[in-house]
């Protein structure tokens, strides 16, 4: 029994030294372990917000961030418009002053050409569509009747031109050929000029008539004319006389026809018509100062020619 309570005994007092009474630092730790737990749950309560503000504000920034951009691409959009419609009225004007190429169109030639010969000084107007032949070969024919002779009451006359019309000229009728003719003759007076060697004799008396004083364009000239016919042909001249220049300037206009129409529907030609026409020409004909060089020239030519 002694035994078993000293084993008691010391295993009370083992105990005791194994586990020692409870001093005040171990209920400071204690304390502060209880303390720290509650600091901590308030600090993880208070990280806890501090973290959902930060996202706040971390949101916010992205959201200010993006918006600058947004806005700056808007800027550049309304900054390149803007550049746009200002660069717009700046090539708008140039685009408008600029010509707009023309329409290359074929230039119309003049229906009249201009003849002009230095020698004899003449000029006249005649219609593109004529023949114009001039010098030696501007002897005038009508059809089937042949040369036309000068009408000067001295020989010397030079031919200085000739315009015919077109052989088809009038379809349908008689008409032949029909031409404008300028002759010059220096070895002819100013009386004389007014005379010619002959004159129409297609009077029914067979009488000659006298030359008249006509105006045509603004020159006063001496006419007369002459009409001759066959069976198969019939030629009408009218001549004019003017003396300018020192030279007696003769103008022929001459018509030709063929038949008398009176088969297959051929009508005749209005005869009044086609002088009109002619007379047109002469209306434009106009006389130019003549250097004396030229002038003797022709004299020289004109004595030669009548020699042959």
């Amino acid at each position: 029994m002694a035994t078993i309570s000293k084993s008691a005994n010391q295993i009370s007092a083992s105990q005791k030294s194994t586990n020692p009474a409870p001093n005040n630092n171990a209920i400071s730790v204690t304390t502060l372990s209880s303390w720290s737990r509650q600091q901590k749950l308030a600090m993880a309560t208070i990280a806890g917000f501090a973290i959902l503000g930060l996202l706040l504000a971390m949101s916010a920034c992205s959201k200010q961030s993006s918006n600058p951009a947004v806005a700056g691409a808007s800027n550049a959009a309304s900054t390149s418009a803007t550049l746009a419609a200002a660069a717009t009225p700046a090539t708008a004007p140039i685009a408008a002053a600029l010509p707009a190429p023309a329409k290359q169109t074929p230039k119309k030639r003049p229906a009249n050409v201009t003849y002009s010969d230095p020698n004899s000084g003449v000029s006249f107007l005649y219609p593109r569509k004529f023949a114009l032949t001039s010098g030696d070969k501007a002897l005038p024919q009508l059809a089937g009747v042949g040369d036309v002779p000068m009408n000067f009451v001295q020989p010397g006359g030079v031919a200085v031109a000739t315009v015919a019309l077109p052989d088809r000229a009038y379809p349908g009728t008689d008409f032949a050929s029909a031409f404008f003719n300028v002759n010059v003759n220096r070895s002819v007076s100013e009386q004389e000029c007014a005379h010619f060697a002959f004159v129409d004799t297609g009077t029914p008396d067979g009488e000659p008539v006298d030359a008249e004083k006509v105006k045509i364009g603004l020159s006063e000239m001496e006419m007369t004319s002459n009409f001759s016919a066959s069976a198969t042909a019939q030629a009408e001249t009218q001549y004019y006389h003017s003396y300018e220049n020192g030279a007696c300037y003769e103008y022929v206009l001459g018509l030709g026809t063929e038949g008398f129409a009176t088969e297959g529907g051929v009508e005749h030609v209005n005869r009044d018509q086609v002088f009109a026409k002619l007379e047109k020409i002469l209306a434009t004909v106009k006389i130019n100062p003549v250097e004396l060089e030229h002038v003797a020239e022709q004299a020289v030519s004109g004595i030669a020619g009548s020699k042959e």
